[in-house]
């Protein structure tokens, strides 16, 4: 089979052991059979991982935000949610959709929201890898797109400084964890798209899928926003002739699509109040203070991400990618032959341009918060690890092009891929720990509240259970209310008062 005029696949090394023959065809088999238990043992231990986390998701119970949710929701709906956010809070509609879909089930759906979060950013990531290697005129053992997929959600996941406001607080999570997972299954319509019709719904998926994500997360759009514009003016040095076009009308349809999202959110009654509450409408995030406080605070977040060690497990999977993947015709190959350093120095660059804008857009409202405020770095950070990822896919293929025996490199890749893992473990069993036993405090208060409710009580005595830094009522040693209104509503009483020992 030959590859489309103008693209060249490059022809892999013969595997050591000779040319064809018995001998040769023996030692194939043994690779692939090695290869096989590998990949199979290794995919293990993030997937562990991962199962471990949404094992532990059973102790999370509301908190900060979400106690305003809930009687919102009990109320009026997933639509009254929506309404609430729209004319209200912030105008982010799609953010109000997501936050009604597990708040209808108040404690349920927080318990059930890390494993279905969860399963879904695998299930992306995975189609994604194995839809990008077909595309790319590669293949690989069976198992090492789901290796690659688990170590990447493992590590997006569990290496941030606050995997509880990553992965386990709902609040946060489905506007900068889950938004840029969302933000890649847009992509793989586009990779499936076979002829005018597949192209025509991908072009649709993309610009719906825009506009959800401009009423989402501000920060998200920015990424892609960077991502999209990325593609259409550099596609000429990675994409062939006969797939630029396709990618560039595509980019182009997201872009619109989140331009109509943001101007839908900017244009809300919420967005205004919000703008308002913060002071937004009078300060410029584009003055010189502004940029230059948030290039500091951006440095900052660079230092704490560049120096956590559990994200060489990513660059280590992305190793084992590029030594194990050969190459083969590709049915449509969209990819130009490799430029590594090329392709990696887009990647950074786009990581590069859109963590500082994110930062930009998000010191007027933290101000120097924005070094600790972790949950809003998520909606980059999973750009950094795909770049990981991609850049150690490099690494692997240049070293087995190079050498022709790669087992020492591979043993190499596989350990650190199992030490992140353990790394991330560790932290992890310790926030299980804090999570179970505010599980079991916030249970005990809660049957007591219920109880003073049921007797026609107006008010009850309440005890701040805060984990991982999270806000709850009465912060500060009683200094700080809210959101003890919101408490009092839940549990249909008049107001709750601070109180130092649980009931």
């Amino acid at each position: 089979m030959t590859a489309a005029p103008g693209v060249a696949i490059p022809r892999e090394p013969v595997p050591a052991g000779g040319g064809p023959g018995r001998g040769s065809g023996r030692s194939r088999g043994l690779l692939r059979s090695w290869t096989g238990v590998l990949t199979a043992v290794l995919c293990l231990l993030p997937l562990g991982l991962l199962v471990a986390g949404a094992w532990l998701g059973r102790h999370v119970r509301p908190s900060a935000d979400e106690w305003c949710f809930l009687p919102k929701v009990r109320d009026l709906g997933v639509w009254g949610m929506v309404e609430k956010f729209y004319v209200t809070d912030n105008g982010r509609i799609g953010n109000g959709l997501l936050v009604g879909l597990y708040a209808q089930f108040p404690v349920a759906g927080h318990q059930w929201f890390a494993l279905i979060s969860g399963v879904v950013m695998l299930g992306v990531l995975w189609a994604l890898t194995v839809l990008v290697l077909r595309r790319s005129g590669r293949t690989a053992p069976r198992g090492m797109p789901l290796l690659v997929a688990s170590m990447i959600t493992a590590v997006f996941l569990f290496a941030t400084p606050n995997t509880y406001k990553t992965f386990y607080w709902p609040a946060a999570s489905v506007s900068h964890t889950l938004a840029p997972v969302l933000a890649c299954a847009a992509a793989l319509p586009l990779l499936l798209a076979r002829g005018r019709r597949g192209r025509a719904i991908a072009l649709a998926v993309v610009f719906a899928s825009g506009v959800f994500m401009g009423t989402l997360s501000e920060e998200a759009s920015v990424v892609c926003l960077v991502v999209l514009a990325g593609i259409v003016l550099l596609g000429r040095w990675i994409l062939t002739e006969r797939a630029r076009a396709a990618a560039r009308w595509w980019s182009l349809a997201g872009m619109a699509g989140i331009g109509i999202g943001t101007l839908v959110l900017m244009t809300s009654p919420g967005g205004r109040r919000r703008r308002e509450r913060f002071g937004l409408e009078s300060t410029s995030m584009l003055a010189p203070e502004s940029l230059v406080a948030s290039l500091r605070g951006y440095a900052h977040i660079l230092e704490t991400v560049l120096t956590t060690w559990q994200y060489a497990g990513a660059l280590a999977a992305g190793v084992l990618l590029g030594l194990l993947a050969r190459g083969r015709a590709a049915d449509a190959p969209v990819l130009l032959p490799v430029r590594p350093l090329l392709w990696t120095g887009f990647g950074a660059l786009a990581f590069l341009v859109s963590g500082y804008l994110c930062t930009v857009i998000t010191y007027p409202v933290f101000g120097a918060r924005v070094m600790t405020a972790q949950r809003t770095w998520n909606d980059y950070l999973l750009l950094y690890v795909l770049l990981l990822v991609g850049a150690g896919a490099f690494l692997g293929r240049a070293v087995r092009r190079r050498e022709r025996r790669t087992g020492v490199a591979t043993a190499v890749a596989a350990v650190v891929c199992a030490v992140a893992v353990g790394g991330l473990a560790v932290p992890l069993h310790d926030l299980g720990q804090d999570m179970r036993v505010r599980a079991q405090k916030w249970d005990r208060q809660d049957r007591f509240l219920r109880a003073q409710a049921a007797a026609g009580a107006k008010s009850a005595p309440y005890t701040p259970l805060s984990v991982a830094g999270t806000l709850e009522p009465f912060g500060g040693k009683g200094r700080k209310s809210w959101p003890a209104g919101c408490v009092a509503d839940y549990y249909r009483l008049d107001r709750v008062t601070y109180s130092t020992r649980l009931p």
